[in-house]
């Protein structure tokens, strides 16, 4: 039994914030039941290539990025424009502990779908709305996408290199970081919403916003604008607040130093081999080598050039420096920790019993996630799903989210 299997949660998103949301429901054991268009389904069905190779090894038309946010779901499609679709769906709502959706500001409404009308029908349901700016504010009904979320909200302004250094412009980071990190707080949400359910007995209103996360994810550099006044620019691989924390040029490439402390500090310039740099006065200090940092980084630059980068690993590695190669995602999912992690599952799909995917990194000890089904065709669930709900009202069993 997994974490969530006590729980059914009726997916109306798409895309990948929302979708995010609800796998990692699904990877902890909730029955999800995704809603797609007839005509197409999820949006990202088509974004390809590169799609996953069949059996026969030639394209399946299943799209790499629909299959990284929808395994462990059931495809159904209804045409929610319809008003029979409208009454499979409030139905199905009724029988479901979470609903999740991300349509824009008042569509949900128009369709019968928001959360005051389905409250009424099931009080119990925690309700998640994902948008780009949120239910409320001046900005709540324009459409939100992750790269203008990463520029509206700061992120792209602390990204890059720093001005007058080249290729130096606001740069976006390379995954929809916010869509990920909106799913994550939405689960996080949801499950704080379920977790208040138990005392009350009630449901609400989960409402969440790309701008929000996005703001909310500049951490330190945000509380050091409140903070500090601090209006942070762009740094390239170095670290706001310590130094050195950053990418290095060794005499056959690039890799990162995280000195976080001191005493890394004086071990690593040991293993430098300038262990002087320790006692300067300049730089005695974190806080020291924060003000005199360009005065640093070109000693420790001229030092690091002199040996290669596995060499440099090596030695650090056995003082207890903080460092490591800047992998390319090849290079990741080659790694014997990532393997030993489980972070590379094999999930057999109908199209390709040999699928692999990018696997949770919650670690359960008791109830471990599972990778229950891979990601569904489209539709594939239409029939078994929508007959099990014929069936139970017909049978007369009350219809609602029980505990």
């Amino acid at each position: 039994m997994g974490a969530l299997s006590h729980l059914k949660v009726l997916d109306l998103s798409r895309v990948l914030a929302g979708p995010w949301a609800s796998q990692m429901l699904a990877d902890l054991g909730a029955e999800v039941i995704k809603i797609e268009r007839p005509d197409g389904g999820d949006d990202t069905r088509a974004w390809g290539p590169p799609f996953m190779p069949g059996a026969d090894g030639e394209s399946s038309g299943e799209s790499a990025y629909f299959l990284c946010t929808n395994r462990g779901k059931q495809s159904v499609c209804v045409d929610l424009k319809s008003d029979e679709g409208q009454q499979t769906l409030r139905a199905l709502a009724r029988d479901c502990d979470v609903v999740l959706e991300n349509f824009k500001v008042g569509d949900a409404a128009r369709y019968g779908l928001d959360y005051a009308s389905l409250a009424v029908l099931n009080p119990r349901l925690v309700y998640c709305s994902i948008t780009g700016f949120g239910q409320t504010g001046p900005l709540r009904e324009r459409p939100g996408y992750d790269f203008l979320m990463q520029a509206m909200g700061g992120l792209m302004s602390v990204t890059g290199q720093p001005d007058g250094s080249p290729g130096a412009e606001p740069m976006k980071v390379g995954v929809a970081l916010t869509d990920v990190m909106t799913g994550l707080y939405a689960a996080v949400g949801i499950l704080a919403a379920l977790a208040e359910r138990e005392r009350s007995g009630h449901g609400q209103h989960v409402d969440l916003a790309l701008l929000d996360v996005t703001a909310a994810t500049l951490a330190n550099q945000a509380t050091n604008f409140l903070v500090g006044g601090v209006n942070p620019g762009r740094l390239g691989n170095t670290h706001p607040s310590i130094v050195p924390y950053q990418s290095f040029v060794a005499r056959d490439g690039h890799l990162i130093v995280a000195v976080g402390n001191d005493a890394q500090f004086r071990r690593f310039v040991a293993v430098l081999e300038c262990p002087e740099l320790a006692d300067d006065a300049r730089f005695a200090s974190n806080q020291l080598r924060v003000r005199h940092r360009e005065q640093l980084i070109p000693l420790l630059q001229a030092r690091m050039l002199l040996r290669d980068k596995a060499d440099w690993l090596q030695r650090l590695a056995a003082a207890g420096v903080p460092a490591g190669p800047i992998n390319s995602v090849a290079e990741v999912f080659a790694e014997p920790q990532i393997r030993a992690r489980e972070m590379r599952v094999t999930v057999p799909h109908p199209l390709n019993p040999a699928l692999e995917l990018v696997g949770n990194p919650i670690k359960l000890s008791r109830t471990p996630v599972r990778y229950e089904a891979a990601p569904p065709l489209l539709g594939q669930h239409t029939q078994s799903v929508l007959a099990a709900l014929a069936a139970a009202r017909q049978s007369g069993e009350p219809v609602g989210a029980e505990d």
